[in-house]
């Protein structure tokens, strides 16, 4: 995944946006001001997404190239190494489980907009 990739995937998630909240070279996706992946700009190396605790560590069982978070809760975020192993499809479902946590924990009201704005 390139992060041109990324980036359209993220904001093509329903009431996504970007925003530079740590400085210049963090770039984090948010949902309901709520972020769900974050990356380096600069390097592109990996990205952080937001996972269950108990499949965060499947995950880093199965996949050499998923780690606990970078610089985030190691019990609720995993940085996934990109170029290291995961296919796109597998890259793009643990953001979207990312995303889909983070909008579970919405507001109610919140969460209906999106699912409206998602058909």
């Amino acid at each position: 995944m390139h992060i041109e990739e990324f980036r359209d995937f993220c904001l093509s998630l329903p009431g996504a946006t970007e925003e530079l909240p740590f400085g210049p070279d963090t770039l984090a996706f948010k949902v309901g001001g709520k972020i769900f992946a974050l990356t380096n700009l600069q390097t592109f190396a990996s990205f952080n997404v937001k996972c269950d605790p108990e499949l965060a560590a499947e995950l880093r069982e199965q996949y050499d190239c998923v780690r606990p978070g970078f610089h985030q809760n190691k019990k609720h975020w995993n940085t996934i190494l990109v170029g290291s192993g995961a296919t796109l499809a597998q890259q793009r479902q643990w953001i979207m489980h990312s995303y889909q946590l983070v909008v579970a924990a919405l507001p109610r009201a919140l969460r209906a907009e999106l699912a409206e704005a998602a058909e």
